[in-house]
């Protein structure tokens, strides 16, 4: 099993994403029970970013879009795209906050992201 499959590996991947979910995440055992979605939103590292919110220049510009179930204690990725026409076609969830997760480890985990049914349903019916 290749790493990206596995939800909780992407989410520590170094990058800046913003994540999108029908519910809190919680990949530990406790929390295995429930189900959840999950999209991740890969944000591409541009040029003059750097730590940017200078004069509203916070250009989000995303690369890339894993997304997951959450299901009987397993994640099963659902969708990948870096095609820039498909992902154009998703909303960017501009109101993201900082987002506790509790990964498998058990360990608490600071992400940009939001819990947002609509924007999950939205992004269900684009995957389709």
């Amino acid at each position: 099993m290749d790493m990206e499959s596995r939800l909780n590996q992407v989410l520590q991947i170094p990058k800046r994403k913003l994540i999108v979910s029908l519910n809190d995440i919680t990949l530990n055992r406790d929390g295995r029970e429930s189900e959840n979605v999950v999209f991740v939103l890969m944000v591409e590292e541009s040029l003059g970013s750097a730590g940017g919110r200078g004069g509203g220049s916070g250009n989000r510009k995303i690369d890339k879009i894993i997304g997951f179930r959450i299901k009987d204690s397993k994640d099963v990725k659902i969708f990948e795209t870096e095609n820039p026409d498909v992902i154009e076609k998703f909303d960017i969830p501009y109101n993201a906050v900082a987002m506790d997760i509790v990964l498998e480890s058990g360990d608490p985990f600071v992400v940009q992201g939001v819990v947002d049914d609509d924007l999950v349903q939205s992004y269900l019916r684009l995957i389709e």
